[in-house]
């Protein structure tokens, strides 16, 4: 076995030893339409019985991404912004949520994006916002619960289980994508560091240790190699006493 694999199984080991099982749960943004890499993604997640919570941009998904995911019990809707344009001032990291965009603009963009995908999606839909990019401005999360909005997501541990009153946090922590290196497989190692990182942290109780480990994936993008990659962590996850996939809403409750 390669010696990362290696470390993801002693950190696991190191689980059940104490009588417990990391939680585990899966995003995957940027949904919009069918295609042959999004049947690829929820086969694997059927085969590997784990929840996907899809993240989809709200301006563009229409009803036949519904029609593909309608009877699969395992998916589950997120909102992802409005349109995953950026709206950073020049030289500024990349926001969706903020940037040069008056609060108003943004919220009144939110609450269309949310009417529009409750139409399409129904039940289907959870009141979960993703922001594009996992960066929100700080001034409009407080406002999201008025929204009707439950549940934040970004990216990296979160500093507390509420992001405000009424707004749970639960984060993703693993991104195998290489964003700088024209978004390929980070590689075996370094997926795997992240994901040891942060169940490492969590059994230390040095990060909050209710807090589900997140798996973050962009099936548009994926290589080959990142595919097999995620076909073995779903196999490594499911053979092992030491870590289950949840749901969100499993995520929730034991936030």
């Amino acid at each position: 076995m390669a010696t990362a694999w290696r470390t993801l199984e002693d950190e696991l080991d190191r689980w059940v030893d104490m009588g417990a099982a990391a939680t585990l749960w899966w995003r995957d943004d940027d949904a919009v339409m069918p295609s042959a890499p999004l049947d690829r993604l929820l086969g694997l997640a059927r085969d590997a019985d784990a929840p996907l919570a899809l993240a989809v941009i709200s301006r563009d998904a229409g009803p036949a991404l519904h029609e593909r995911i309608a009877d699969d019990p395992l998916v589950s809707i997120l909102q992802h912004g409005w349109n995953h344009q950026n709206h950073a001032e020049r030289g500024g990291k990349k926001i969706e949520l903020g940037g040069l965009r008056g609060d108003r603009e943004v919220l009144d963009d939110l609450r269309t994006g949310w009417r529009r995908l409750s139409l399409i999606f129904g039940r289907k839909l959870l009141p979960v916002l993703v922001p594009p990019w996992n960066r929100i401005r700080d001034s409009l999360v407080a406002a999201l619960p008025g929204l009707g909005f439950r549940m934040l997501s970004a990216f990296a541990p979160r500093p507390s289980p509420l992001a405000a009153p009424g707004l749970i946090r639960l984060n993703t922590h693993v991104d195998p994508i290489d964003w700088r290196n024209a978004r390929r497989f980070a590689g075996d190692d370094a997926a795997i560091a992240q994901l040891v990182s942060h169940l490492a942290a969590r059994r230390r109780s040095h990060v909050d240790p209710s807090e589900a480990t997140g798996l973050l994936t962009h099936h548009l993008v994926h290589d080959e190699t990142l595919w097999r990659f995620l076909g073995r962590l779903a196999d490594t996850v499911n053979q092992h006493a030491g870590a289950r996939w949840v749901t969100l809403g499993e995520a929730r409750d034991l936030s």
